[in-house]
């Protein structure tokens, strides 16, 4: 079966280091569309509740156990001296910690987009139409696209843990784990931030997930100028719950963009 990319064809624009401001104006865009109506933002709440509550009882389990957990994957550390053991813990620790939060920040994504479908399918709507709509629009109920857009997601989520492993590891250069892995840590949690927001518009259009990871991947500056701001908002306390629907109505503006769709 053809996917979407083939049978439109879309011209990618060459990726421009300035086009991660324009990504960053997008998402403010996009709050401010949710700001200017309550309503919307109001739709947007309640599945940010629940996830919020999800990920932060996750989050605070491993602060809890840390210690242990630190110990659990440092078993080698056992029979050295206290002054080393307690200094290569320490080190697990905060890879332990950064890696968390970029997999905690897409879970709250995963979970809140998976919860609100429904309601984020209605606010990336209501921006297409606001902009003249998309003619590319495949006009299917929610429950019937459910099951794609979750595997699609889990994927992503699957490709998210990954990363953070590998972060995680990183973590224990000495010097390197804590200057470079912190902006790795931003750089890759707004890439799969952007690729798991864009979701909802894309797939709106029947893109699955293989196709905006192309789209996006031409237009990367943008991308990160949308996402690394998004998993850095999601990083505030009880933030997260008024970022999701300001940043779906912004990845609807930025999906217009990447696709050619007036958006401004």
């Amino acid at each position: 079966m053809e996917t979407p990319l083939q049978r439109r064809p879309v011209t990618a624009t060459r990726s421009r280091p300035s086009d991660f401001f324009v990504g960053m104006r997008l998402l403010g865009r996009g709050f401010g569309i949710v700001l200017s109506s309550p309503r919307l933002l109001v739709m947007g709440l309640v599945p940010g509740v629940i996830a919020a509550a999800v990920v932060l009882s996750g989050l605070a389990a491993l602060v809890y156990y840390l210690d242990k957990v630190a110990a659990f994957v440092t078993p080698f550390a056992d029979d050295w001296s206290a002054d080393a053991r307690n200094a290569v813990r320490l080190v697990a620790s905060i890879g332990l910690l950064l890696g968390s939060v970029v997999l905690a920040a897409l879970t709250f994504t995963v979970l809140t987009l998976t919860i609100g479908d429904p309601f984020y399918e209605a606010i990336s709507k209501r921006v297409d139409d606001r902009f003249g709509g998309a003619p590319d629009v495949v006009d299917a109920p929610w429950y019937r696209t459910f099951r794609r857009n979750l595997v699609d997601s889990v994927r992503l989520l699957a490709l998210t843990a990954g990363f953070s492993v590998v972060l995680f590891v990183t973590g224990f250069i000495p010097v390197v784990g804590q200057t470079v892995v912190p902006v790795l840590d931003a750089t890759v949690g707004g890439w799969f931030m952007a690729l798991e927001v864009t979701g909802i518009p894309f797939n709106r259009r029947a893109y699955r997930l293989r196709d905006r990871r192309r789209l996006l991947a031409a237009n990367r500056a943008l991308a990160l100028g949308f996402g690394v701001p998004v998993f850095l908002l999601l990083l505030v306390p009880f933030g997260a719950l008024f970022v999701m629907p300001g940043a779906v109505a912004g990845a609807t503006l930025l999906t217009r963009r990447v696709l050619g769709q007036p958006y401004g």
